[in-house]
């Protein structure tokens, strides 16, 4: 897998899926890709991050991940996500993201990149 350029993009207040984006960063860079770890940009607010202290907790502890731009979309050869479960959808932070990439989209600047994903909930059967 040399020269494949590896973006592995996540949103989470919790930290489970900053901690599974971690481990495929480290399966990918273990096949020799080049691998950025980004998250999506934080949209709430901060009194909502603080009246949690894990989601206070996680917002801390990954100040210095980079967020994700439409640029590293198109660095990429390859595209996982990691995306926790939102009444049985991606939280909002993720889909502004994702609706972002429709220029590149229609550009064709996303054609022929790998894509996969993974989710998480905090209940058994949370809507993935």
């Amino acid at each position: 897998m040399s020269n494949v350029k590896t973006a592995v993009i996540y949103y989470s207040s919790g930290g489970t899926n900053y901690q599974l984006a971690q481990w495929a960063a480290e399966g990918a860079k273990q096949a020799g890709s080049e691998v950025k770890v980004l998250k999506v940009a934080e949209t709430a607010p901060q009194a909502a991050i603080d009246s949690n202290p894990t989601w206070k907790a996680n917002h801390e502890a990954t100040k210095d991940v980079p967020e994700v731009t439409l640029a590293d979309l198109e660095w990429a050869d390859a595209i996982i996500f990691s995306i926790p479960t939102r009444f049985g959808n991606m939280p909002v932070q993720m889909k502004q993201f994702l609706d972002l990439t429709g220029g590149l989209w229609f550009q064709g600047k996303l054609v022929n990149m790998v894509v996969s994903a993974m989710s998480s909930a905090q209940n058994p059967h949370g809507g993935q």
